[in-house]
């Protein structure tokens, strides 16, 4: 009994054993029900029979003085299988009667055919329980002057309802036969079906699953082989926008088209694929669930890696100017080590020759004419920096003189970095392959508008690829196993998009790419 196929099997059982019982016992009831009604009928067909022999109207009217009425009784009840034929005047007085010593007594009831219509019913008269039927006997004249009281004793009823009983009992046996083996092949599917796992089991299943699936930091999705989302936890929902009710929906209905829906569906397959959404950028993973050797659904894990991918980023900045920063300390350090040796030479107008030299070729004022151009600071920081970098790179890096920015500290300020870095990183690697001189052009101006171009010499952007560069997850880059690719223009999209602005690609020759932002309430 512990068992959920015993459970639902001897729970089935009961139920039909049960309904087999109340079933038969309102079979029995209606068909005895129905015997009453049959017997009392036949009763009555007999008394209105035995009512138009003429011999007892006239036997009746005379006061049945040659007694022929008990003899004419007797025969008749053998005669219909009848248990008595009474035949009484209006007054009730008995004529005929099975026993012999109640001819002549009244009746205990009223005589009921004075209305000159026929009655049945159930009467307890002195022979016991029984099926009536009773009618009137008329005078020539058409008075109603006796009655005949035809019936059928209880005992005849009850015999005839147990020979109809047998047929019942075995119709509820077959039944309860047959439901008791549907049982047997539903428990055993059930038992299939649930992978033979009892009902504590399941349900402590359940409650490890919603602990689970609620309690982890990542989104996770079930959808069954029709691809209907069976399974959503709070921050896949969070972390796909989704509202409202979504488990049963399919899922081509509860995912905008896009590559998102691409990724999940498995149209676009891999593992580890990354998804950039409207806030957040996401790694999705997707697993095809397989049991007792048959396709369920599938699995699907999506990571938050925004606040990731952005110090990821940060540190790669950072690196590449620490490196930058360093080769420039070499070239310091070689530069002092020639101005010390001409000072031990005492070669004091070549040294200050030299130190003319180096600073009329270094950048010495670059970054102040920055600080002095664009504002905020942060902003002339990330462009001097990639400055070095480049400078270390062999690229010629220029903020066009016209250039000027007045913005105030931020989140204007650092979508406008972000744009900045991603396009001047695409435009480094772009020319990094190209023989010299290698540039990128930068101009930033803040007029009418915010508008950002950067230019590069480099092979350009081909026609083809000019459709696709903003997707996320689209790159013609080389891949590298500590950097994910394809996400920074696609970021820059959404930054632009989002702040009401546009982006225009000249493809060839080079890549020219324009961002044009409206004033926004971070402007001075």
């Amino acid at each position: 009994m512990r068992s959920i196929a015993s459970w639902l099997l001897w729970s089935i059982v009961g139920v039909l054993a049960f309904t087999a019982v109340i079933g038969g016992v309102l079979e029995v009831r209606q068909t005895s029900s129905a015997l009453d009604q049959r017997y009392e009928q036949q009763a009555r067909v007999t008394a209105a029979g035995v009512a138009d022999i003429p011999e007892v109207a006239t036997a009746l009217a005379a006061g049945d003085p040659g007694h022929v009425l008990g003899t004419l009784a007797t025969r008749l009840q053998h005669d219909v299988g009848a248990a008595y034929v009474v035949i009484t005047n209006a007054e009730g007085l008995r004529y005929s009667h099975p026993n012999p010593a109640q001819i002549g007594r009244y009746l205990e009831e009223p005589v009921q055919v004075l209305d000159g219509l026929t009655h049945v019913g159930i009467d307890n008269g002195s022979l016991g329980r029984s099926a009536n039927g009773k009618a009137p006997v008329f005078s020539a004249s058409g008075k109603v002057i006796g009655q005949v009281s035809v019936g059928v004793l209880e005992t005849t009823v009850s015999a005839e309802l147990a020979s109809q009983a047998g047929g019942i009992t075995i119709y509820l046996a077959i039944a309860l036969t047959l439901g008791v083996a549907v049982a047997l092949l539903l428990s055993r599917a059930m038992k299939r079906k649930t992978f033979g796992l009892e009902l504590n089991e399941i349900s402590s299943l359940l409650q490890e699953r919603e602990a689970m699936l609620h309690g982890i930091r990542e989104g996770v999705l079930g959808f069954d082989a029709k691809g209907r989302v069976t399974l959503l936890n709070d921050e896949a929902r969070r972390l796909l926008g989704m509202s409202g009710q979504v488990l049963g929906a399919d899922l081509t209905d509860a995912i905008p088209p896009g590559r998102l829906r691409d990724v999940l569906t498995g149209r676009v397959d891999g593992a580890d694929q990354v998804v950039l959404t409207d806030d957040s950028l996401l790694v999705v993973n997707r697993r095809r669930v397989v049991t007792a050797g048959r396709s369920t659904g599938s699995v699907i894990t999506l990571r938050d890696r925004t606040e990731m991918e952005g110090l990821i980023r940060e540190l790669d900045s950072a690196t590449g100017l620490a490196k930058a920063l360093r080769a420039q300390e070499h070239e310091f350090a070689n530069r002092l080590h020639v101005i010390g040796g001409l000072l031990d030479l005492r070669e004091f107008a070549e040294a200050r020759s030299y130190v003319n030299g180096v600073v009329a070729s270094g950048q010495t004022g670059t970054g102040e004419d920055l600080r002095s151009r664009i504002s905020p600071p942060i902003i002339a920081a990330l462009l001097l920096a990639k400055q070095t970098i480049a400078a270390e790179r062999d690229i010629t890096l220029t903020i066009a003189p016209l250039s000027r920015l007045e913005l105030s500290s931020g989140p204007v300020a650092q979508n406008v970095m972000t744009v900045l870095g991603n396009l001047i990183d695409n435009g480094l690697d772009a020319v990094s392959e190209q023989p010299v001189p290698r540039s990128v052009v930068v101009t930033i101006t803040d007029e009418h508008e915010l508008t950002i171009v950067v230019q590069d010499n480099g092979p350009g952007i081909g026609k083809v690829n000019a459709q696709n560069i903003f997707d996320d997850g689209f790159t013609t880059k080389a891949a590298q196993s500590d950097r994910r690719r394809g996400i920074g223009l696609a970021l820059v999209r959404r930054l632009v998009a989002r702040a009401g602005g546009s982006i225009r690609v000249n493809t060839e020759p080079g890549a020219r790419f324009e961002v044009s932002l409206p004033r926004a309430a971070g402007h001075r």
